[in-house]
């Protein structure tokens, strides 16, 4: 028996010691990477410690009544009714050794289950240990705020945790009874046909009825603490006429709880004293005395009355707790910091008032996310392994004029390699990273209707102002494969005419592989044996992996909730992401708790406690606390001193492309659409409830999206980029008012809310889009467009506020619809072999290329007071609307092919170089980079001919 053990014993140090090499060790390394090893060991040891600390206080319970079990039992002897039968074979199969190894089984299975799922709570004592106050106390019980989100959720995990304890442990001793014999089945489990199975009879001896009536005295113990919490979580109660607790709740069951708590604890003395003096009749009295308490005092009296004191006069019992609930909501949204302007809506915009806002005029925009991502993948791909996952707005200083640009990554996504190119040395070692991006400004269009793009092709030509000189994409938002790096292959960093320039990578990113232990980890790591048995790998070899932007940010603090939408941004000649990073919780005590956007669900707090910065070429993550008021951010700042840094260390140029979050945005205006209504009978009636406006995009209503826009406010002197969204009346469509959120330092994350006259009619955006389908010449035109072979797509519609009035914009798309056999040729990738052989390995991926269309602006429709036009141009519909010339201001540089004062002969130069590409592309069959090389002669022959006309 002790060979068995110790043979166990060293079979599962051995297990352990390859699970810590396996699994730890190589996230161990890709932490140390970073500079976050002391996070890592943190979350480890926490983790680990909380499953210990749970094991271990099971295997001490359960380990005390075994004991108990095994003492009891030997008073009952060998002889007798409670000796185990030879019948138990006979009726389950069950001999007492595969009984005996069962019952271990069970609850060695039932303890490292329990345990496991208890270190995946690890945060929960971390967060209690180390708690920030809030400074501000809830209504009802005069707690601090932070017991509520700190304290609060850790003692609830302890009393279920010992509950499942307890009545694990209970079924553990029960199994070890009735392998005893001291508890017996008994009954004919033989099946005969037609005949009526008999119920089993259960038979307990005395000391292990006293035994079982024990452990059930803890068991209630427990319960009674389960009422005591759940008094303080009658703040989170939805049974009023708003969120939080009520009338009821505070009144009745309160004092329901509190009796409900002493007749617990009552019975609970009577079972411990049955366990020495058993009497059965008096447990039986006191059980009843119990369950009726709970019944009567925790349903029944409360709900009787709720429904006959309550609801006849719910205004005038509920007015103080509605009022708790708006009060705490605004709060827990920093709603309360909502600066309320009037704003007088004026129908007159004079010559002076557009002077004032030339660069609000000068940037509004006119191209949609949607058709302009579109776009850049037909026109900016290059090549069909590269994609754009999305187009980010922000804004930069081009030319010393403040622009607000639209830019998007281009990343290199190997999955869509030809076929015959998609080898494990391409996916993992050649094919390592994507190359530049495309950016336009959001108000500029070309003469065929697509984006002047100020940033575009490979290498990447720029503006001056927006230079980039590391292009290079190895972490972004479609890189989810591993790459090896610094190796005997040949990194492909962009193609170049019918060839393709190859490098190698020069940044500190990724993990040194320079050992066979180490690739021998990475190979378990990814279930990939190539790891170990390639031969290109040497000793300067890196491998990079979690190189999405959610993902590894998650991996470094998952204790975080992280916005939707890294963004991209070109700062000192590099590229960066930028992610909002919140603390969340939905245990803010009466405030109302909001459709959940999180992987931790409906959530009643959150702040934008922090801004991640990552480095697109090396990985490297920085943690900025912009928020270090917030008493969730600063408990995790002291459980991880190591991980985040005071916003003011942020590089300037970064701190310049910060902008407010729309997930955050998006809640906060939802939320302020029912908590803008601060008086409490006006509240209750929701008499003034608003909404998000809907809008026309493509054919289809949907809801408003809120949207990135420089303005000057009414009462600033010069114009910032703010995040906004308008509002309406419930159920009408007329704007009542909008919300803006400071995206520029130093007034960053300041909201206002403009309220417009209600006895004034404001134009809101389904009224504008009716008045389109209103306007019979721009009906007309638009029906005529959308026949066959043809789509209009009407953008998003646009209310710019320009000194106290608006201005609504919105651009129309027309998208060729074409035919499968009417489709031109596309794009065929060179990957390293015949040119000829990767077009047809390509064909599935050029049929799908294929199917896409290109997206053109053709008009614009703007609409101001009662006017509405559509024009060409957006120069044109506000020149026309406003009845003054408008032109839109263009940078000193064109940026055709990266050129700035350059004489004619310089231009014919140019001209002829994108010509012999043509020629180039033509002899192997790449009609989409012949295509392209037209276009751009086509442009250079352009500026020519104006150049002659000057």
């Amino acid at each position: 028996m002790n060979k068995k053990l110790i043979i166990i014993g060293i079979g599962i140090v051995g297990v352990l010691l390859l699970w810590i090499g396996f699994s730890i060790y190589p996230n161990w390394l890709w932490f140390e990477n970073l500079g976050f090893s002391p996070v890592f060991w943190t979350m480890l040891l926490s983790k680990f410690g909380f499953g210990l600390m749970a094991w271990l206080l099971l295997a001490l319970i359960i380990g005390i009544n075994i004991y108990a079990a095994n003492r009891l039992t030997s008073r009952i002897g060998t002889g007798g009714n409670f000796k185990i039968a030879d019948d138990y074979v006979s009726q389950f199969g069950l001999s007492p050794a595969m009984l005996k190894t069962l019952v271990t089984a069970f609850i060695l299975y039932l303890t490292f289950f329990i345990a496991s799922k208890s270190s995946t709570q690890w945060d929960l004592l971390l967060r209690y240990l180390y708690q920030q106050p809030f400074g501000s106390t809830d209504p009802v019980f005069n707690r601090d705020i932070g017991f509520y989100l700190f304290s609060l959720p850790f003692y609830t995990f302890i009393q279920n945790g010992l509950l499942i304890l307890f009545v694990v442990a209970a079924l553990a001793t029960m199994g070890w009874y009735l392998k005893k014999g001291a508890l017996k089945i008994e009954g004919d489990f033989s099946q005969v046909q037609g005949a009526q199975p008999a119920l089993p009879k259960i038979t307990l001896a005395e000391n292990v009825k006293k035994h079982l009536v024990f452990l059930g005295g803890i068991v209630v113990l427990l319960l009674a603490w389960a009422y005591r919490l759940k008094m303080f979580e009658l703040l989170y109660s939805n049974q009023g006429p708003a969120f939080g607790a009520n009338y009821t709740d505070v009144n009745i069951k309160v004092l329901a709880y509190k009796v409900i708590i002493l007749v617990s604890i009552g019975f609970a003395v009577v079972l411990f004293i049955n366990a020495f003096k058993f009497r059965i009749k008096f447990i039986w009295i006191s059980a009843v005395i119990w369950i009726g308490a709970l019944l009567v005092l925790g349903t029944g009296f409360p709900g009787l009355v709720q429904k006959f004191i309550v609801k006849p006069n719910e205004l005038a019992k509920e007015s103080p707790y509605i009022a708790y609930n708006i009060d705490y909501t605004r709060k827990a949204y920093n709603l309360n910091k909502i600066t309320e302007v009037n704003f007088e809506v004026s129908d007159q915009l004079s010559a002076q008032d557009l002077k004032q806002h030339d660069v609000t005029i000068q940037n509004i925009r006119i191209w949609d996310e949607r058709p302009l991502l579109q776009t850049y993948r037909q026109i900016q791909a290059i090549r069909l392994y590269y994609d754009f996952n999305n187009v980010d707005v922000d804004r930069y200083l081009v030319n010393n004029q403040y622009r607000q640009i639209m830019l998007a990554a281009r990343e290199l996504v190997v999955d869509k390699l030809p076929p015959q190119a998609n080898t494990w040395v391409n996916r993992h070692l050649t094919y390592t990273h994507g190359y530049g991006l495309a950016a336009s400004p959001v108000n500029e269009v070309t003469s065929e209707g697509l984006p002047r793009l100020f940033i575009k092709d490979l290498p990447p030509s720029f503006e001056p102002d927006l230079k980039v000189v590391r292009p290079e994409i190895y972490y972004g938002e479609k890189t989810d494969a591993y790459v090896l790096v610094k190796t005997k292959a040949r990194e492909f960093d962009y193609p170049k005419g019918d060839k393709n320039v190859y490098t190698t990578y020069q940044g500190n990113g990724g993990i040194h592989i320079n050992s066979f232990f180490r690739r021998l980890l990475f190979a378990i790591e990814f279930l990939d044996p190539q790891i170990l048995f390639t031969t290109y790998l040497n000793p300067e070899s890196r491998i990079m992996f979690n190189r999405r932007i959610n993902q590894r940010t998650n991996a470094i603090a998952p204790f975080l909730d992280y916005d939707g939408d890294p963004y991209l941004v070109v700062s000192g000649g590099k590229l960066y992401w930028i992610q909002d990073a919140y603390t969340t919780s939905a245990m803010y005590p009466y405030s109302h708790r909001s459709h959940g956007i999180f992987k931790k669900g409906r959530l009643n707090y959150i702040r934008n406690s922090v801004k991640v910065t990552i480095d697109a070429y090396n990985g490297d993550v920085v943690f900025y606390m912009i928020d270090e008021k917030d008493p969730i951010v600063k408990t995790y700042a002291r459980i991880f001193p190591d991980l985040f840094k005071p916003f003011k260390e942020m590089p300037a140029h970064l701190k310049e492309h910060i902008r407010y979050p729309k997930d955050l945005f998006k809640i906060q205006m939802e939320t302020y659409t029912k908590y803008h209504m601060e008086d409490v009978q006006v509240f209750y009636n929701q008499e003034d409830l608003w909404q998000i406006p809907d809008e026309i995009y493509g054919e289809h209503r949907q809801e408003m999206e809120p949207y990135y826009i420089i303005i000057k406010l009414p009462e600033d002197q010069k114009e910032e980029f703010f995040l906004m969204t308008p509002f309406t009346p419930s159920r009408k469509d007329n704007m009542i008012g909008w919300l803006a959120a400071r995206c520029d330092l130093p007034n960053y994350g300041n909201l206002l809310v403009y309220k417009l006259p209600k006895e004034k009619l404001v134009y809101g955006p389904m009224q504008i889009e009716a008045r389109v389908d209103q306007q019979t010449e721009i009906s007309r035109e638009l029906s005529l467009w959308g026949q066959k072979g043809s789509r209009v797509i009407r953008g998003n519609l646009l209310a710019i506020p320009v000194s106290d009035t608006f201005i609504y914009v919105e651009p129309v798309y027309l998208e060729a619809i074409q035919e499968e056999n009417q489709m031109p040729p596309t794009d065929s990738s060179q990957s390293g072999g015949g040119a000829k052989t990767q077009r047809q390995g390509a064909r599935p991926q050029l049929e799908e290329a294929r199917a896409a269309s290109l997206p053109e602006l053709k008009r614009v429709i703007v609409a101001f007071g009662n006017r509405l036009v559509m024009e060409k141009n957006l120069d044109k519909a506000l020149s026309s609307i406003l009845g003054v010339e408008i032109t839109q201001k263009q940078p000193a540089s064109l940026l055709l092919p990266q050129i700035k004062g350059e004489g004619l002969s310089t231009l014919g130069a140019t001209a002829l170089d994108h010509y012999n590409k043509a020629k180039a592309y033509l002899r192997h069959d790449d009609w989409t980079g012949y295509g392209r090389e037209l276009q751009n002669m086509e442009k250079i022959l352009k500026e020519i001919s104006e150049m002659k006309k000057e």
